[in-house]
């Protein structure tokens, strides 16, 4: 997760508390918490992956929200480098996003939302 991450246009690491969270800025959208991966994924996405993929996907309370817990075990590489990309586009700017994502098309669903164009 943190090679496909920080591969990533403006992504780097930082270490909060001692995990590693990768940011674009100062907002983050991947990390490793407690030996556990958390992605800031869309929310309508990350409501359908806790339904279908309970062993996968579970709610990690941020604030008033939640992100979500991923078992690393249990995606392949290709199913990770769509999930980071879906992550990495919640906090960047379309304009940012787009060409990125674009050129990663194949690999992700066509989507209405933000970044997920």
């Amino acid at each position: 997760m943190r090679r496909i991450a920080l591969a990533l246009p403006g992504a780097h690491e930082v270490i909060y508390k001692g995990q590693p969270w990768i940011n674009v800025g100062k907002k983050t959208f991947a990390l490793h918490w407690n030996g556990r991966c958390v992605l800031k994924l869309e929310k309508g996405h990350q409501e359908l992956l806790f339904e279908v993929r309970p062993e996968t996907f579970s709610k990690c309370p941020v604030a008033t929200n939640f992100w979500s817990y991923v078992e690393l075990e249990h995606l392949d590489v290709g199913e990770l480098r769509v999930l980071v990309l879906e992550a990495w586009s919640q906090i960047v700017p379309k304009k940012v996003s787009r060409p990125v994502l674009a050129q990663h098309q194949p690999l992700i669903p066509a989507k209405t939302g933000r970044g997920m164009e």
